[in-house]
């Protein structure tokens, strides 16, 4: 009879055969059993995968990976199980983090620290770290829901690994612009049509608060300056991607004129502006007085006024 696989590795592809190479050559030594599941890759991920071993099913192609999750984990048989995207590594000290921990009768699921890599830069802020994630855990304990970015379920007993570089997940996550803007005009389609689906009523606000909020979140509240100008730089990137979720759900809906007035516009300009100061002056003036940083920022605050006064 043969040996039941203690873990399994279970990987969702599509297009990513150079990426692929790297994510199974850093568990070969560690999975028993290695599940991947196809979406349709017109690369060369298919002939990688069975490469390296890995039991290969197909599954059609989707804009987003979620669900598809549950189909992949359907087919491991290991006791345990490593989730993975072909754009995440394992290093040697969380493998074996990770064997220690499958011997234990009293853990069902571990949340994993993340290491974000972007544009060849760890963020350790920005809310990217630690950027926890359920990815190591008992066969039937953790399923994915359907939606986009949704969290997994997870039942039993879980821990967290400490929040250190050598215990976390390597997530090579954006490695170009281009890849970034491809990846948010895919993603706000879906969610727009999510939002559309669920009869969301859209707002003016929608258009300047959410994505001035991300930014304050990632930017202020996370402390995104201290990554330096990538912070920068991402955070404008991540409240683009929001402020194009809405108007692609503007233009689902007819990119009607209605949607904008001359009131709602001042309110949610004057929201915006009180909300910037207050996360200018609490995380960012009292530690960066004489920051270029600070410079930028007060420009982009009079241009608020400016807007709000001559609308």
């Amino acid at each position: 009879m043969a040996k039941r696989p203690l873990i399994s590795a279970v990987i969702n592809v599509r297009n990513e055969a150079e990426n692929l190479s790297k994510c199974l050559r850093s568990i070969r030594d560690f999975a028993d059993e290695i599940i991947v599941v196809d979406m349709h890759s017109t690369d060369k991920s298919v002939e990688v995968a069975k490469k390296y071993g890995a039991k290969v099913y197909s599954y059609r192609p989707m804009k987003y990976v979620e669900p598809a999750r549950n189909f992949a984990l359907s087919k491991a048989t290991g006791r345990w199980i490593i989730l993975l995207d072909p754009d995440e590594f394992l290093g040697k000290s969380l493998k074996n983090e990770f064997k220690k921990i499958s011997l234990r009768a009293d853990v069902d699921y571990v949340h994993v620290p993340r290491k974000n890599i972007i544009l060849g830069k760890w963020f350790r802020h920005s809310n990217w770290w630690p950027d926890y994630v359920t990815r190591f855990f008992r066969r039937g304990h953790v399923d994915w829901k359907k939606e986009i970015h949704s969290q997994p379920t997870a039942k039993g007993h879980g821990i967290n690994l400490l929040d250190s570089e050598k215990l976390a997940i390597r997530h090579n996550n954006y490695t170009s612009l281009s890849q970034f803007v491809h990846r948010a005009l895919r993603y706000s389609s879906v969610q727009a049509e999510e939002l559309h689906k669920n009869k969301y009523t859209l707002k003016t606000s929608d258009f300047v608060l959410k994505p001035i909020q991300e930014f304050n979140s990632r930017f202020f509240a996370a402390q995104g300056y201290k990554d330096g100008f990538h912070g920068l730089v991402f955070s404008i990137l991540q409240a683009f991607a929001i402020a194009l979720i809405y108007i692609r759900l503007w233009e689902i809906e007819g990119a009607s004129e209605k949607v904008l007035s001359k009131d709602s516009f001042i309110s949610a300009s004057q929201e915006a502006t009180y909300e910037y100061s207050h996360w200018f002056t609490k995380y960012f003036k009292e530690e960066y007085s004489a920051n270029l940083f600070k410079n930028i920022l007060i420009k982009i605050r009079l241009i608020f006024d400016r807007l709000t006064k001559n609308f």
